[in-house]
């Protein structure tokens, strides 16, 4: 029977194949560990959302040009730890409140806000 490190592993070699990423290098523990901390300094619910987010982010770093896929994933990962754990620091209660969608809608214009563009390469 396989570990659950070894199903994570297999399962994320499985979608990369089925993108057709195989070259692309993803620390399964860093984007858990981000998830987490979403998870917590948030909702739970923000944890695949955070993920889903900061992936998509790295990939239009990338995909433009700004940086290499490495540098992408841990700038995205680092801006999305740090909005989380500042999220949690304003909001105090939000990891407390329940898993039901807020109430006021989600910025998507690219105006302002956190850039993956950044030069941070470190969580």
């Amino acid at each position: 029977m396989k570990s659950q490190d070894e199903t994570l592993e297999d399962w994320c070699r499985a979608l990369l194949q089925a993108f057709e990423l195989e070259d692309v290098e993803v620390d399964v523990n860093e984007v858990l560990a981000l998830a987490g901390v979403a998870a917590h300094s948030v909702v739970r619910p923000a944890a695949p959302l955070t993920t889903f987010i900061a992936g998509f982010a790295a990939g239009m770093a990338t995909g433009s040009g700004q940086a290499p896929d490495a540098v992408s994933m841990q700038a995205a990962l680092g801006v999305a730890r740090a909005l989380a754990v500042d999220y949690a620091a304003v909001d105090p209660t939000a990891a407390g409140q329940s898993g039901s969608a807020a109430s006021e809608p989600v910025r998507t214009d690219h105006s302002s806000g956190p850039s993956t563009n950044s030069g941070t390469t470190s969580a």
